[in-house]
């Protein structure tokens, strides 16, 4: 069988000219499940928490995805087995990993914005750390931990003032981000999360940003927070973890992000020379190991030439696929079926009734109506941040293991939508 790999997705290749995800055809799924349909290739997923696993060995690490890149749960079942924790940004997203078999003392609460029901029902469930984001925050949850007779463990994130080189809307680093306590009022933060009783200081942590394609940030991240783990430990807070977050990116359109196993030997190389080698790890990649795993699948509805212009609308929308309309993100778009012929120039575009509704501008594709298109690298804040703008159904979502498909969500139907309406 004459096979093509697509370059950065090893489990997405053209076999005899047609599109498939590890052993399964593409467009057997779309005929089966319909467009817009999500689908995902389980070994993909485990081959990139592989390297993670590789770049940790021999070490005391845990890794934990980071659930809001993609919250389905046959996913988060997939990682729990494979012996992940979680870092979650929500109580919903604590319900859902408890759903989906997580081990509650493997999850980490993250967010600038908890309520106090969210802290005590993650007290209650015996979560294995709080990641505070401030001051306030800190003397929220001590009372919270105080009325349920608790020590809530906490660590502290920082903001180290480090820019990731990432899309402003998703690097988090920096001082006129929202997230983290400033890199220069930490130690004071300690000094009071440690005199609370209500509080139990168990680490520090740290993350800049998303879609990272560079090794420097992080190198530079991690100094400066190894700088205050120095001054911490000094005031004499122990210190039992340090978190340096997640964000490393993955291949959109040609970006060369490193490989995480070469990522983690040159941070812990680093973390060796300033002696902090033995320390207990926590690290919360999500997009690395979702991203190029999966795909949407959608079908072409009309083809629209125009004098400046030529749109071909798809069955797909902003409220399926928001990363193109919210950063002008590219994802590479390729025929499900490779077909000879000539090739034009077009905006592919959705039936939404927003002029922001594009998911891929001047591609140069050979198409007719009724033809599948593939979005791909399509894992990660596709699914998890769809929408029902426009009363649109979100898709279904297959997961696929070798040659076998699993339904892992249903499609969901108009009376999905607003089941939980009412009229007066």
């Amino acid at each position: 069988m004459n096979a093509q790999n697509l370059p950065g997705h090893p489990y997405v290749a053209y076999r005899d000219g047609s599109l498939y995800i590890e052993d399964v055809r593409l467009d057997a799924l779309a005929r089966t499940h319909g467009t817009p349909l999500f689908v995902y290739s389980k070994s993909a997923m485990l081959s990139a928490l592989a390297a993670y696993q590789r770049g940790f060995a021999g070490r005391k690490a845990q890794i934990c995805y980071a659930m809001k890149a993609n919250s389905s749960l046959a996913i988060l079942q997939l990682f729990a087995h494979a012996g992940c924790g979680f870092d979650i940004v929500s109580g919903g997203e604590l319900d859902r990993v408890l759903t989906a078999g997580g081990d509650p003392a493997k999850i980490i609460f993250s967010g600038v914005g908890k309520t106090q029901s969210e802290m005590r029902r993650a007290l209650e469930s015996g979560i294995g750390c709080f990641n505070v984001e401030s001051e306030a925050e800190l003397e929220a949850l001590d009372a919270v931990a105080r009325s349920l007779g608790r020590r809530a463990p906490v660590s502290i994130r920082v903001n180290p003032n480090v820019d990731a080189k990432t899309h402003p809307y998703i690097s988090t680093g920096l001082k006129g981000n929202k997230f983290g306590i400033a890199h220069e009022r930490t130690l004071s933060a300690y000094q009071r999360a440690a005199a609370l009783p209500g509080l139990q200081v168990v680490g520090i942590d740290c993350h800049i940003g998303s879609q990272i394609t560079q090794a420097g940030p992080y190198l530079d991240a991690m100094d400066r927070v190894l700088d205050l783990v120095d001054a911490i430990e000094a005031a004499g807070i122990h210190l039992h973890h340090i978190d340096f977050g997640g964000g490393l990116g993955i291949n959109y359109n040609g970006d060369a992000p490193p490989a995480a196993d070469a990522l983690w030997e040159q941070l812990l190389a680093k973390l060796d020379a300033r002696g902090y080698g033995e320390r207990q790890l926590m690290i919360e990649p999500g997009r690395s190991l979702v991203g190029n795993a999966g795909v949407c699948l959608t079908e072409v509805l009309y083809l629209k030439p125009g004098e400046n212009k030529n749109f071909c609308i798809v069955d797909a929308a902003m409220n399926d696929l928001p990363r193109p309309a919210m950063y002008e993100a590219y994802h590479q778009i390729v025929p499900v079926a490779l077909r000879a012929g000539t090739a034009s120039n077009w905006d592919v575009v959705g039936p939404v009734c927003e002029s922001g509704d594009w998911l891929g501008r001047d591609r140069s594709l050979e198409l007719q109506p009724g033809d599948l298109l593939a979005v791909l690298s399509a894992g990660a804040y596709c699914m998890s941040m769809s929408s029902n703008y426009n009363t649109r159904g979100r898709p279904a979502e297959v997961l696929v293991d070798g040659d076998q498909a699993h339904l892992i969500r249903r499609r969901e139907s108009p009376a999905d939508t607003f089941r939980h309406e009412s009229l007066l």
